[in-house]
């Protein structure tokens, strides 16, 4: 049966970026250090990433892209990252919330929809039997679980306080009971896997 998970690297003070985030700087300043786990070490943004993920990084990668049908981003995520070069990075449909559904970009690389609510609904029909992840930002992760919307939730914590920046669960006032799935650790990072009770 098909889940609808969220996923998110944070530093250990709760950060999902460091402060001034936005295109060319999609981590904000000093945030590199959270895709330590994504690039096998130390990266910026002055220089292409040219490490590899640590095998039991990819592993746990590799097991999340095989059971996955569609993806769910926001706006602002889609703007950091400089719309991925105007490709999809995924290679499946990748549904991005936004304000503005008129601005759809040319070509099927990503569907702009009007909500978070219609955006996992439209990835869910779309993933079919497998699951939708939703990838981020923060604001995008915080509206989905106020709606009730996610199954599991995985917070990838980065072994380092940031100290300032874009809060995971800034402004976030719901009370939400997860239940430990379990957890994961490697050099660059913790995985924490829980269960979204509802």
């Amino acid at each position: 049966m098909s889940k609808v998970t969220a996923a998110i690297t944070t530093s250990v003070d709760g950060y999902v970026a460091g402060p001034n985030d936005g295109p060319g700087k999609g981590l904000g300043e000093g945030g590199e250090r959270l895709h330590y786990w994504v690039f096998g070490g130390p990266w910026s943004y002055d220089a292409d990433p040219t490490g590899e993920m640590l095998p039991e990084d990819a592993a746990w990668m590799e097991q999340a892209m095989a059971d996955l049908g569609a993806v769910v981003g926001g706006r602002a995520t889609y703007e950091a990252a400089e719309h991925w070069g105007d490709k999809n990075p995924w290679g499946l449909p990748f549904f991005i919330v936004t304000h503005r559904p008129e601005e759809q970009p040319p070509g099927d690389h990503f569907t702009f929809v009007d909500g978070v609510a219609e955006a996992i609904e439209r990835a869910k029909a779309a993933a079919g039997e497998k699951n939708v992840s939703v990838m981020g930002g923060a604001d995008v992760i915080r509206q989905a679980l106020e709606a009730g919307l996610v199954d599991e939730l995985t917070l990838v914590v980065a072994p380092f306080i940031l100290g300032g920046g874009k809060h995971l669960f800034d402004g976030f006032e719901h009370d939400v009971e997860l239940e430990h799935l379990g957890a994961r650790q490697s050099r660059y990072a913790t995985f924490i896997d829980y269960r979204v009770l509802r």
